[in-house]
């Protein structure tokens, strides 16, 4: 009995340490009155949108790896989809999906940048992280 506890205090310490990994808590994020809870049962990356207010720029995070221009997004993203489009087969929800979390302090345009490195990389199905207070 205690063998099957730890092996599931095992597991679930694992997916919760590889969920919070995707999760940039420098950001500051935007407030938006009718966000909707995410569907965590899918396949997605998380593109975290980091703004430097003394430089004027933002960078982006994708698990850990800094990139300075939305450009350099590409082959990563690829690389992610195409994992993630082996998990999804299995899924209730059979759509890869990128997760944009920005700063409330960048401007469009770095989102903008974002959103066209994941329509260049294939994934045509984005969401945006906002708190909801």
């Amino acid at each position: 009995m205690v063998d099957v506890l730890l092996v599931l205090l095992v597991f679930f310490m694992m997916i919760t340490s590889a969920q919070v990994l995707k999760v940039d808590r420098t950001i500051t994020l935007p407030l938006a009155p009718d966000a909707q809870k995410m569907d965590s049962k899918r396949s997605e990356v998380v593109i975290n949108v980091r703004w430097h207010a003394e430089v004027r720029k933002a960078e982006f995070v994708i698990d850990d790896h800094v990139y300075a221009t939305a450009g350099e997004l590409t082959p990563p993203l690829k690389f992610a989809k195409a994992i993630g489009d082996k998990k999804i087969t299995r899924s209730e929800n059979p759509t890869f999906r990128a997760v944009i979390r920005g700063d409330k302090d960048v401007p469009a345009l770095y989102i903008s940048e974002a959103m066209n490195a994941c329509g260049d990389s294939g994934i045509s199905d984005i969401s945006f992280s906002a708190l909801n207070k």
